[in-house]
């Protein structure tokens, strides 16, 4: 039997006599099709605060998880218990729960057509970094990052706490028809959380790396002035008078309007029609400048992957073209509901890049701020008020006021608002200045006027 990628308890071979037993077992109940997904994650955790070592976690789980059809009846259970008997009663317990299960005329297997091939489930896209790395190496690599920030400025007074995770994980899927596939990945980060000022005047912000190559993440070092920097920048907020002005949401807060988009486009809320978006492919929703292309086979990508959570396939295609919608984000389920066929993103979507076709090389944060002239430059957003249904968008924020194109004072404590739909179609410009954030890259983006709710 082959050996377990390393880290790992079990092996592909493994994996494989689960899926397979676990399907005989459906079988032989009768169920007409069966799906099964098993996995197993490890990983280490460490944080710190103050230059001492708080939590030190070691995470291993597994888990195998099975659905059942019988027809168009559909049933789910799942188990951390790899042994035979509790395979048999998990896939017991999915088909109990199918029997008793209503119909559903859009439940069932992708379509074979629509399922990875064997070569293309075997895409290598360098997802797997194992980081050798053991608590004391992550509790020095913390209490570094968390030092940097301290020596920044005698003004950083407290902190947070300081944070490094390794984490990587192996699945292997596979159903009735035929699909097998499966892949390792790690994700590694380190974080801190510096504190400046006292009392009423004292402020926090926050920085961090995430990677799937330890090799890639920055330097302890730079993370924690980084995060120092950006505290110390918030001192002496104060609050705005109420005013409608341009916003410019950074780079790290543009990826959430990407996000906006995408669940707004997502086809649970489009079947439901519980989406501000519904009936809007090819459609305009974004100005003529904007393109959204995405790309699930970028090497080393956030959101990379060769089939999604179905066995689907996926592929790189353009969302948006010039402001029109060319795309929804579908599961074979929520196609089948919309009557239309899936596009791979049971799972959500893969890599996403927002770009303007007006944006130059030189559009750095600057060059934005100077295209903002007079308004709020955004920062922080608090609260979850946003209603995708409606489109409405009310959030606590925070950033800079910006006066002549520069930076005046810091600001705190005000509400902005809009309607995603208007907040979309409004992009003035996105800048060159591009950060992933998840799977999303996009640089900072330039609104139309919104409404700040300040004193």
């Amino acid at each position: 039997m082959s050996r377990p990628p390393e880290g790992f308890a079990y092996s592909r071979a493994q994996f494989e006599q689960l899926i397979d037993d676990t399907l005989a077992c459906a079988r032989r109940l009768g169920a007409s099709d069966a799906a099964a997904e098993v996995s197993e994650g490890v990983g280490l955790s460490v944080s710190a605060r103050k230059g001492e070592v708080e939590t030190v976690e070691r995470n291993r789980d597994k888990s195998l998880g099975v659905t059942v059809y019988l027809g168009q009846r559909r049933g789910n259970a799942s188990t951390s218990d790899f042994s035979p008997s509790a395979l048999e009663q998990t896939v017991q317990a999915a088909y109990d729960i199918a029997r008793f299960t209503a119909e559903d005329p859009a439940a069932g297997l992708p379509d074979p057509a629509d399922l990875a091939s064997p070569a293309e489930a075997a895409r290598d896209l360098d997802l797997f970094h194992p980081w050798d790395l053991d608590a004391e190496g992550a509790m020095q690599i913390a209490l570094r990052c968390e030092a940097a920030a301290f020596a920044t400025d005698r003004r950083i007074t407290n902190s947070d706490g300081c944070g490094v995770s390794a984490q990587q994980s192996h699945f292997l899927a596979g159903n009735s028809r035929g699909f097998r596939g499966g892949y390792a990945s790690s994700r590694h980060s380190m974080s801190v959380a510096p504190i400046a000022g006292k009392g009423s005047g004292m402020q926090r912000d926050a920085w961090y790396s995430s990677m799937r190559d330890p090799r890639e993440l920055a330097a302890p070092e730079a993370v924690g002035r980084y995060a120092a920097e950006r505290t110390l920048a918030r001192l002496k907020s104060r609050k705005i008078a109420t005013c409608e002005v341009p916003v410019l949401f950074e780079s790290t807060l543009a990826a959430g309007l990407l996000g906006a988009y995408v669940q707004a486009t997502s086809g649970g809320a489009l079947y439901r029609k519980s989406t501000f978006l519904a009936d809007s492919l090819g459609t305009a929703v974004f100005p003529p400048h904007i393109d959204v292309v995405e790309d699930p086979h970028q090497p080393k990508g956030k959101a990379s992957a060769p089939f999604d959570d179905e066995g689907v396939r996926t592929s790189p295609r353009t969302v948006v073209s010039g402001g029109r919608v060319e795309g929804y984000f579908l599961s074979t389920y929520s196609a089948r509901k919309l009557g239309l066929r899936t596009t791979g993103h049971a799972g959500g979507s893969q890599n996403l890049c927002l770009t303007s076709r007006r944006t130059r090389p030189g559009d750095d944060l600057d060059a934005m701020l100077a295209r903002l002239g007079r308004g709020l430059f955004v920062t922080e957003l608090m609260g979850q008020g946003v209603n995708y249904v409606t489109g409405d968008y009310s959030r606590g924020a925070a950033g800079f006021w910006v006066e002549g194109g520069r930076i005046v004072h810091p600001v705190h404590e005000v509400t902005i608002a809009g309607h995603l739909r208007q907040m979309l179609r409004g992009i003035v410009a996105v800048g060159a200045d591009a950060y992933t954030m998840g799977g999303k890259t996009i640089g900072s983006v330039l609104l139309g006027p919104m409404k700040i709710a300040g004193s």
